[in-house]
């Protein structure tokens, strides 16, 4: 006879088995809720009327969720500057910047994935890009051929991590957080990641400087002005897109809905500026409209928001739309924007599916009691805290081995997010207890792309590859940077504050001691009318 705290465990071993036969996800999510559902009912733990909460969440908790909103548009927004040519000529200049010195095509490549993280958001377009570009020429100066491939996938990963990662906003999401704290939370341990890969980097130059050889002088084809003129080309505008879209959200100017759709407009402006068909016209509307958003921008800040600052950001906007047109007059461009929205459109179709999956499993896990069953599984582990946080950590660097975020995302964070609450707001306090964990695990989730058999990073790594290049230098290539992602999860583990500190200190305040003072107001005398006339 099944009992009610035999169900839960059983939930969660069906699920995993059903997934490891290969079925799609979303639909094994469904499948293996509604199977226990029915199971549940005629054992009589709830009956047929508790289902009817899965509809109900469906269309109150998915379909109309405005933050969810965001995701397609920060992935057309990835979609279109991966292949607009911005990366070919950011590591160009880099490469010529950085070349000279040892390991300079190294520090190339994690400069400009940590750049294109912030403005693509898509691990997929970074690994690739920067593959095709940067392996020809890394093999062709003599780099060790397992530092490239290492490098080249642990940098497009680190996309997972940079603001405006869809990782950090699902993470939000589904823990009940803002998408701006999640940002703010995640700025830390992005840029100590990227500090971890130019150390070992540094350290390679020193201990094995055969392995990052420095780019002969002479091969070199531009220097000088014209080479700070082209990397300023390339950092400049993508800083302006940062700014567009983390900078209003952070400072409260826009919802990530807003944000998101600012940079989508703002990334099909940059890939029509980047275009060789791009016309005279153009670059001098461009340039008026950048004019103007400084003029606007300036009497916004230092005078009152006037006929002056209407008619400058007027003309901004008549610029921003005049260039979007030029994009789609060029062919490249409206082809390349089709694309996008052709892979727009099959991301978030999974992504609502998998949502609609895990809905469906989560309401009958719920209903046998399984948030009770996890939270005493959880709570009793040794350690207290610590424990709980090895033991998460570890589970999920497994799962991931054979599921990607998103997944994780959606069917794991849900259950323990209640419990991550509860046991680490001692530490850090409740409002910055599950920003803490949300970022470990983004932290964490970045192995995913790299760990053998199953990291994706390798498999686009290995797809655009020459034949030269051996599957086994690209495995154990990747392994000494899955170290160094692994030492950055114990350092947010070990120092919170690598989190925390950018995030807004709760008020210390006394609700008791609070006392609201009125000044009194002496009123005039009331004025006499004299009597009502008569009717």
């Amino acid at each position: 006879m099944i009992t009610l705290e035999m169900m839960p465990p059983m939930m969660f071993g069906g699920l995993v088995l059903a997934m490891l036969i290969g079925f799609p996800v979303a639909f094994t999510l469904a499948a293996v809720g509604l199977s226990f559902g029915f199971l549940a009912i005629h054992l009589g733990f709830f009956d047929l009327n508790f289902l009817q909460a899965i509809p109900g969440r469906i269309f109150g908790s998915v379909l109309s969720n405005e933050l969810l909103l965001a995701i397609p548009f920060f992935t057309f927004m990835g979609a279109i500057l991966e292949r607009c040519g911005l990366a070919e000529d950011m590591l160009d200049s880099m490469g010529q910047l950085f070349g000279p010195i040892r390991g300079g095509l190294g520090y190339s490549v994690i400069i400009v994935g940590f750049i294109l993280g912030a403005i693509t958001g898509t691990v997929a377009a970074q690994v690739i890009a920067m593959a095709m570009i940067s392996m020809p020429v890394m093999i062709r100066y003599g780099y060790n051929m397992r530092y490239i491939t290492g490098v080249l996938a642990a940098s497009g990963t680190i996309t997972q991590l940079v603001p405006p990662s869809l990782v950090l906003i699902v993470l939000a999401d589904q823990l009940g957080k803002s998408v701006g704290d999640m940002y703010l939370g995640a700025w830390g341990p992005s840029v100590f990641q990227i500090a971890l890969f130019a150390g070992y980097t540094f350290l390679l130059s020193i201990f094995k400087p055969d392995h990052v050889p420095a780019v002969p002088k002479t091969a070199l084809t531009l220097t000088g002005w014209p080479l700070w003129r082209k990397c300023l080309l390339g950092i400049i505008p993508s800083a302006v897109l940062i700014f567009v879209v983390l900078g209003t959200m952070m400072m409260g100017l826009a919802t990530p809905t807003e944000a998101g759709a600012m940079g989508a407009v703002g990334a099909i402006v940059l890939a029509a500026i980047h275009s060789k068909e791009f016309s005279t016209t153009g670059h001098k509307i461009l340039i008026a409209g950048v004019v103007a958003a400084g003029i606007g921008t300036m009497v916004g800040i230092f005078l009152t928001e006037g006929i002056l600052f209407k008619i400058a950001f007027a003309v901004t906007y008549f610029a921003v739309v005049w260039i979007c047109l030029e994009a789609v007059r060029i062919p490249a461009l409206r082809s390349l924007i089709k694309q996008g929205y052709e892979t727009t459109m099959r991301i978030t179709t999974m992504v609502v599916f998998i949502l609609i999956g895990s809905t469906c499993f989560s309401v009958v896990f719920l209903g046998v009691s399984g948030g009770v069953w996890l939270e005493h599984l959880l709570t009793s582990l040794p350690g207290g805290v610590w424990g709980f946080l090895i033991f998460i950590n570890l589970f999920i660097f497994v799962l991931a081995f054979f599921l990607d975020f998103f997944e994780i995302a959606f069917i794991i964070l849900p259950m323990i997010a209640p419990i991550a609450q509860k046991i680490l707001a001692p530490v850090v306090g409740p409002d910055a207890a599950l920003i803490w964990f949300g970022v470990m695990l983004c932290v964490n989730m970045q192995t995913s792309f790299l760990h053998p058999p199953f990291g994706f990073a390798l498999f686009y790594l290995r797809g655009v590859a020459p034949k030269e290049v051996k599957s086994s230098d690209i495995y154990w290539g990747a392994l000494p940077w899955i170290g160094l992602q692994l030492i950055m999860v114990a350092l947010v583990i070990a120092f919170p504050i690598t989190v925390t500190g950018l995030l807004d200190k709760p008020l210390n305040v006394d609700l008791n001691k609070i006392r609201i003072e009125i000044p009194e107001i002496e009123l005039p005398p009331p004025l006499d009318f004299g009597p009502p006339p008569k009717q």
